[in-house]
């Protein structure tokens, strides 16, 4: 069985989720289902087959849900020694060096991802290059416009 890594706050993320599907999700789909069985003949029921689509997907999402947490490696690096060294779910700030930019990222699992927020997915090619890595190494990082130059400025445990 995979073990999938997830942050800590991710985790808890995921568990409010199943807990709103669970506890307010089901119980409304279940109402609007014997809502429209009581309007009479199912198979032109358009009410009847929504609500039976919607709790199919309910109940699919609380499996996935259910099998994602189950088999989740939860790391916590509030709790671990600040090494410097680039590892899943710290936050890196890098340099770009041809342009001066910085960037800062959180190096995060493939569910938490949302590069709009600047959460990346361990499995990116930014975190693969910028993880083993320590402050003040210069990284070369392959992206579909070639090979970029950064440089790390920061890593936190936070």
């Amino acid at each position: 069985m995979n073990q999938y890594p997830m942050t800590a706050h991710g985790a808890e993320l995921l568990r409010a989720e199943l807990n709103e599907l669970k506890t307010v999700k089901r119980p409304q789909i279940i109402e609007a289902i014997a809502e429209a069985r009581e309007h009479g003949d199912l198979k032109e029921n358009a009410e009847y087959h929504a609500a039976r689509e919607q709790q199919s997907f309910c109940e699919g999402r609380i499996q996935d849900i259910e099998a994602k947490l189950s088999n989740a490696q939860i790391i916590d690096v509030t709790k671990m020694e600040n090494t410097g060294k680039v590892i899943f779910g710290t936050t890196v700030t890098i340099l770009k060096l041809d342009t001066d930019e910085e960037t800062t990222y959180r190096i995060v699992g493939d569910d938490e991802a949302d590069i709009k927020n600047n959460l990346i997915s361990v499995n990116s090619p930014i975190a693969r290059g910028l993880i083993g890595k320590e402050l003040d190494d210069v990284v070369n990082i392959q992206t579909p416009s070639g090979t970029v130059e950064y440089e790390i400025v920061a890593v936190e445990y936070i």
